[in-house]
């Protein structure tokens, strides 16, 4: 056999190849699916566990900004939600937000790549749910966290420690299952 045979082999077994890895990836999604450990939302969070990253950042007025140290003076849990006014998703979370807030739940938000006036527009539109909101229009302190994209929520205990993170839009189901029982444990 010459050099030459022995590569167009190879050549040829190569899609087998890539499509063998494929077929066992495939395989073992399908298994966690089965066992019920397959979360499609489930990208990990750097911060869970962790101390809040140190950030300062300006206000969207009439609020005057926030920082860590803020976060800390509060003196209870913190729901921090990064959102922007572009941000369709968004939109389909603000009731729930308005409604955590009628429950005295402690929401903070940061307009994540949002021009002032747009900001102001999206919080006159759909409801103004934050305590506070501070601005992150290069999005800095968004890469600091880990955020993938917004909506984006992170709970923080009274000594700062990122207790759990939500990746996209809050639901009915998933503050019922897990946020209130978190606000509960740590408040």
């Amino acid at each position: 056999m010459t050099d030459r045979t022995l590569n167009r082999r190879l050549v040829l077994l190569a899609p087998l190849g890539i499509a063998a890895a494929g077929g066992i990836g495939f395989w073992a999604m399908l298994d966690r699916m089965r066992d019920g450990t397959f979360d499609p939302r489930g990208v990990p969070s750097m911060l869970v566990g962790k101390q809040l990253p140190e950030f300062s950042l300006p206000g969207q007025p009439p609020s005057a900004g926030f920082s860590r140290a803020d976060v800390l003076a509060a003196g209870r849990p913190v729901l921090i939600n990064f959102f922007a006014s572009w941000c369709v998703p968004c939109v389909v979370e603000a009731p729930l937000l308005m409604k955590l807030r009628e429950q005295d739940t402690p929401i903070w938000g940061i307009a994540y790549k949002d021009k002032p006036d747009a900001t102001a527009a999206f919080l006159k539109r759909n409801g103004d749910p934050y305590a506070r909101v501070a601005r992150d229009e290069p999005g800095r302190v968004a890469i600091d966290f880990g955020v993938y994209g917004v909506p984006e929520s992170y709970l923080v205990d009274r000594t700062g420690i990122v207790r759990w993170r939500w990746a996209g839009p809050l639901s009915e189901d998933i503050v019922a299952q897990q946020l209130d029982p978190l606000l509960r444990k740590f408040a």
